[in-house]
């Protein structure tokens, strides 16, 4: 099941490289899939004619209409020979950021076909794009299957990457990663927990914020149901094995009510969960984790987070990143928080967004599950560089909820995205399918069929790269 419809050249055409680096010569190629070089049974003559001359224009879409925009308009024509295959092999060197159409005509200028392509500029090459989830659930607090077998059902989807961020537990992630440490998948599976840190004094932090990559746990540094699930173990808490000692609740009790002492929160805004949500975020920061705000407006009797303390922490920003896309499919929860987003920046605020599913149930008949996904551009699908790229701002939210996607974030991100999801994601998702579907077979088999997935699995690891490499020009 691909996730994202694929324009219908790409069942009959194979164009690559797909995405070009601005100013540099790329040689492109045109191979028909399939597609018969003599007459259809019905009489029909293929649309290239092996030896036949063309007409190849390379039309900027930004550019407008040549006969209404001369002065805008990018495109130049060319005349260009079908090979004795049926294929077309050229060069060229894209002088802007955009999307082209490759355009065929014939003799009299009528359109046969075209094919789209981008060119990015220098600041995006060699940055692909790796769409994953920084927000999601197992059984291992209040999910529904256990964290290997979201990996596996998350892969089939096409997510590149994801952490499992169970409500007060790291380990589930730990679990995870793990599990498939000796398996060959390029899935890129990281740590990563939802923190809620304890009352002090009947106060509450209510704030839900995500510890996405973070080398420690910041739940286990206190004793609660954290330590009490697992243990106090370094193993257990940390990605490496090396986190912070244990504090007793008392020793915590102390440092909260110490660091709302010397705080200087301004008036009308909660002290401690707004000393405590700085506290988690520092520790983030120290754990090298991503820390995620998320969803303010999340609707739980009331909103989660008032709109008050969310202009504060808009303000402040101790967070790195906004998860302006969630796991609800009502508009008052992801509608306005998109909403927020724009009027913030115009309003000079300015913070990287991801967007998430927050699922609690990883296959495709629950409705919330995969409504939401994060296209991150990154060097590479690595823990560092993922987090490091969502800092830099080189991420964008996918909203998934209804059949036709939707964007939040920088229009200029937002217009490769768009290109992106149409036209590469859906070849990469169909080898996403059956390494996702070997992961479970993996996971849940018999010895046999255990054996079987990861002989195959084996056989199967690289092709993703490959693909990557195949099509973009950097």
């Amino acid at each position: 099941m691909m996730q994202f419809k694929p324009n219908k050249n790409l069942e009959s055409y194979d164009v690559y490289p797909k995405v070009f680096a601005i100013g540099k010569t790329a040689t492109i190629h045109i191979r028909q899939l399939g597609s018969k070089t003599g007459r259809n049974v019905d009489g029909r003559l293929p649309e290239f004619i092996p030896g036949q001359e063309y007409k190849l224009m390379i039309a900027s879409l930004e550019g407008g209409r040549d006969n209404e925009w001369p002065i805008s308009a990018d495109m130049p024509v060319q005349p260009i020979v079908c090979d004795e295959n049926g294929n077309f092999t050229f060069e060229h060197t894209f002088t802007a950021e955009g999307q082209y159409f490759l355009r065929f005509m014939d003799a009299e200028d009528r359109r046969i076909n075209q094919f789209p392509v981008f060119c990015v500029d220098k600041d995006l090459v060699g940055r692909y794009p790796f769409r994953g989830d920084l927000h999601l659930h197992s059984c291992r607090s209040d999910g529904r299957q256990e964290p290997e077998i979201v990996c596996a059902n998350y892969r089939r989807h096409g997510y590149d990457f994801l952490a499992i961020t169970d409500h007060e537990r790291y380990f589930p992630s730990l679990d995870a990663l793990r599990f498939y440490k000796d398996v060959p998948i390029e899935l890129n599976i990281l740590p990563g927990e939802e923190v809620h840190p304890q009352p002090v004094d009947g106060m509450r932090e209510p704030v839900h914020i995500v510890n996405f990559g973070g080398e420690y746990s910041v739940n286990a540094m206190v004793e609660g149901i954290a330590t009490n699930s697992r243990g106090t173990d370094p193993t257990v808490r940390s990605l490496y094995g090396e986190c912070p000692p244990v504090m007793t609740k008392e020793e915590y009790d102390e440092l909260m009510k110490k660091l709302i002492a010397e705080s200087d929160v301004p008036e009308g805004i909660e002290s401690f969960p707004a000393v405590c949500c700085k506290w988690v975020f520092d520790e983030i920061h120290k754990a090298n984790g991503l820390g995620i705000f998320c969803h303010p407006r999340w609707i739980s009797n009331m909103v989660n987070v008032p709109e008050r303390f969310t202009d504060y922490l808009m303000d402040t920003k101790p967070f790195d990143a906004f998860e302006v896309l969630g796991g609800e499919l009502y508009y008052e929860q992801n509608g306005f928080q998109a909403l927020r987003y724009y009027e913030d920046r115009a309003k000079g605020r300015n913070y990287p967004v991801v967007g998430s599913t927050d699922s609690h149930n990883s296959y495709e008949s629950y409705e919330e599950a995969l409504i939401c996904s994060t296209i991150v551009f990154s060097p590479e699908n690595e823990r560092k560089a993922l987090i490091q790229s969502i800092k830099d701002y080189y991420s964008i939210a996918v909203d998934t909820i209804s059949e036709e996607f939707r964007l939040v974030g920088d229009y200029r991100l937002g217009r490769y995205a768009c290109f992106l999801l149409k036209e590469y994601f859906p070849l990469h998702d169909e080898l996403c399918i059956e390494e996702g579907r070997l992961m479970k077979q993996y996971a849940t088999g018999t010895p046999d069929e255990k054996a079987d997935a990861l002989r195959v699995l084996e056989v199967l690891c690289g092709r993703v790269k490959k693909q990557r490499e195949k099509y973009f020009c950097f």
